[in-house]
């Protein structure tokens, strides 16, 4: 099981900006989680983050996720727009025992990083045999 860190200054912008009528932007990490086969896969949107940008760190079980866009240089134009957030992002996610940390994968496709996490080996269900009093024994799956 995964448990996604929550931002109370974030939480508070938002319902300020719900009472006041105001239309927020979106989180500039927005993120997928759920488990497929064994694995708990998460995906980040980062269009326009160059791939060196990114730095991902496992400390005590929290996996930190760190990523850069680079503003656009406007410098010789008059900006008329500027929706895209940039600069700094991070996310933090604590893996829960359950997962193994020690194999983490990571991918990076079309603005999207995929990161692979495994269920841990004792944490998978397995099957025990219960022996039986006239010898022998029988399998119980889970």
């Amino acid at each position: 099981m995964m448990l996604m860190r929550t931002d109370p200054f974030r939480e508070l912008d938002r319902l300020t900006q719900q009472l006041r009528g105001t239309v927020s932007r979106p989180a500039a990490m927005p993120i997928d989680a759920y488990q497929r086969e064994g694995t708990f896969l998460v995906q980040f949107d980062l269009p326009g983050v160059e791939p060196d940008s990114i730095d991902l760190n496992v400390e005590q079980n929290v996996l930190t996720v760190r990523a850069e866009r680079q503003a656009p240089d406007v410098k010789e134009a008059d900006l008329l727009v500027a929706e895209r957030p940039s600069g700094v992002f991070s996310r933090q996610l604590f893996l829960g025992e359950t997962l193994d940390a020690d194999r983490i994968e990571a991918s990076y496709d079309a603005g999207v990083l995929t990161i692979r996490i495994p269920v841990a080996e004792q944490a998978k269900p397995r099957k025990i045999a219960i022996s039986r009093g006239g010898g022998g024994a029988k399998e119980i799956k889970p």
